[in-house]
């Protein structure tokens, strides 16, 4: 079983580098006691970085992936570089920074658009993905191209000045008790989880959540919003991006 360190508080989510213990080595990758790498999942892609002995070379991080209780950190040149990896060993990781704070704006970001869309056309979000610089949102009926001004205008709102975004964990049955109107989302939550982690960004959203996210809106920085597209369904995309051109330092 691998400990999410990232998952208890806002300031988890912030941590560069840290140290842990090798538990098991499956073939071209290693599983660690506790880690700060994000594994695939909700729609969020894998943090990238390296990992290394202590005293050793780094070793590249490709991918990371949940296996059950466990993460899988997949190496670069598979099982021929483990650079002295062994179980028991204690290692340090090192996160790729530039790609989890941008993987963290673009999350804290659809967060805060999904609410908003929630808020102004009562259409709720049922996907959401990222890649690189690009969110896209589904959601579960039309969208009027005329929406989008006013989400710009509510990001620009939002960031100055900056809400503070929080995390608290809920006991499942009081989460349940929450009636589906409160939430911008449509995504299930799998009966196993409990408690429930919640992320909110203060007066805008509030949606359980199990991904990374900045400590305040004022980290977002500008988001383009492409088209409105329909789809056969009866439903609508839309795609934003992170504006690099003023993109904020963390």
């Amino acid at each position: 079983m691998t400990e999410l360190a990232y998952l208890p508080t806002v300031a988890d989510a912030y941590v560069r580098s840290f140290r842990a213990r090798v538990v098991a080595l499956p073939p071209g990758a290693v599983v660690l006691d506790r880690t700060y790498f994000y594994p695939t999942g909700g729609g969020q892609p894998s943090d990238r970085g390296s990992l290394a002995a202590l005293g050793g070379p780094p070793v590249e991080v490709t991918d990371v992936t949940k296996s059950g209780a466990s993460v899988v950190h997949r190496l670069k040149g598979g099982g021929t570089v483990r650079h002295g990896l062994s179980v028991g060993a204690e290692v340090e990781g090192r996160l790729d920074w530039e790609r989890r704070h941008r993987h963290m704006r673009l999350h804290t970001s659809q967060h805060f658009v999904s609410g908003r869309l929630f808020a102004r056309t009562g259409r709720r979000t049922r996907k959401a993905t990222f890649s690189g610089l690009r969110a896209v949102v589904e959601t579960d009926g039309p969208i009027a191209p005329e929406v989008l001004p006013g989400l710009t205008e509510d990001l620009r709102v939002v960031s100055s000045p900056p809400r503070p975004v929080t995390i608290r964990h809920l006991p499942r049955a009081e989460w349940d008790r929450h009636p589906l109107s409160e939430r911008s989302g449509l995504v299930p939550l799998p009966p196993q989880v409990d408690p429930v982690r919640v992320v909110e960004i203060d007066g805008y959203d509030v949606c359980p959540c199990g991904g990374t996210h900045l400590r305040s809106t004022d980290e977002i920085g500008a988001v383009l919003f492409g088209p409105v597209e329909p789809l056969a369904d009866g439903g609508a995309r839309l795609v934003f991006t992170l504006d690099e051109r003023a993109a904020p330092t963390a």
